[in-house]
């Protein structure tokens, strides 16, 4: 929570002539290879209609490069084992993932407490989170999301930075959380949180940040390119999870936010997940599933590397 987610048979015919029986085997295993290579990617169709699936009427996602596996193609075969553009596209790029709040904050209501500027305001440090009804904290969700990501953002190249990995007593502070990826020259950065909304409601929603300019805050530059992240891990955590988008949040699954400090502060294109609401049972019963937690983590690793893999980035 950001204080105010799993598809004939007969008898054989004798040939007269086997020499012809041969040629004709192989014809009929060379043609079929053919006319895949005529027919080109089967991946840019299914791209196509999954965007538009999700996109408002009046933008579109941006086409997923064409190594990039869709539902709508699944006999495509899987990139060379040696091509490295194809096995690790995020080499040379960095993402942060912030695990929302920390295990330890609930000791630490003093620093927690302790207001610091976000530019348009003041706000806590930081807070404790949310949880399940049975206890399972938000805390130890974000963690082991993030952590599963990471894994997974790894394997294709990427380095990837952390605000805390269980290694440190309490927060950050929102303030430091931003000021983490902006020195870390990061690409892209995903705060993982699970909501605390009323117990009705159901659903994950993506947060992206609003155009301010005040004080230390100024987002202007990251408005569109955070809101483009945005979009595509709507995209792809919900074809990951199956999770609905919220239905206690207006847009389709989508927030904008001009009161979060991690997202005020940021120099590079950064957006919130609300994976689910940890007070719903529904939803509580699939965020304490470490396999669907594994979906939750391979969403998020997937819209990075869309986002990252794209022309415009």
């Amino acid at each position: 929570m950001t204080g105010t987610t799993d598809r004939r048979s007969g008898a054989p015919r004798r040939s007269p002539h086997p020499l012809r029986l041969r040629l004709s085997a192989l014809t009929c295993a060379v043609l079929p290879l053919c006319a895949a290579a005529c027919a080109g990617p089967a991946s840019s169709v299914g791209n196509a209609d999954r965007s538009a699936a999700v996109a408002s009427p009046t933008e579109e996602l941006p086409v997923l490069p064409s190594f990039w596996p869709t539902a709508a193609a699944p006999s495509t075969p899987a990139p060379a084992a040696g091509s490295s553009a194809a096995s690790r596209p995020l080499t040379g790029r960095t993402v942060l993932l912030d695990p929302g709040h920390n295990l330890g904050n609930g000791k630490h209501g003093t620093e927690l407490n302790r207001q610091v500027d976000i530019g348009n305001s003041r706000k806590e440090c930081d807070t404790t989170g949310t949880s399940t009804d049975a206890g399972y904290s938000e805390a130890e969700y974000s963690l082991d999301v993030s952590r599963r990501a990471r894994t997974v953002l790894e394997e294709r190249g990427a380095k990837v930075l952390f605000t805390q990995d269980g290694d440190r007593p309490w927060g950050p502070c929102i303030d430091e959380r931003a000021r983490i990826g902006n020195e870390g020259k990061v690409d892209a950065a995903v705060s993982v949180h699970g909501d605390g909304a009323p117990a009705a409601g159901q659903g994950f929603h993506v947060i992206m940040p609003a155009k301010v300019k005040a004080g230390k805050a100024d987002t202007e530059a990251i408005v569109a390119p955070s809101r483009r992240l945005g979009l595509l891990l709507r995209e792809q955590f919900k074809a990951a999870t199956g999770e609905p988008y919220a239905d206690y949040i207006g847009e389709q699954g989508l927030d904008t936010r001009s009161d979060l400090g991690g997202l005020n502060l940021s120099k590079v294109p950064k957006v919130f997940i609300e994976c689910g609401n940890m007070r719903n049972s529904g939803d509580a019963k699939r965020m304490t599933d470490p396999q669907w937690r594994q979906q939750a983590a391979q969403g998020i690793a997937d819209a990075l590397t869309a986002y990252l893999t794209t022309s415009a980035n």
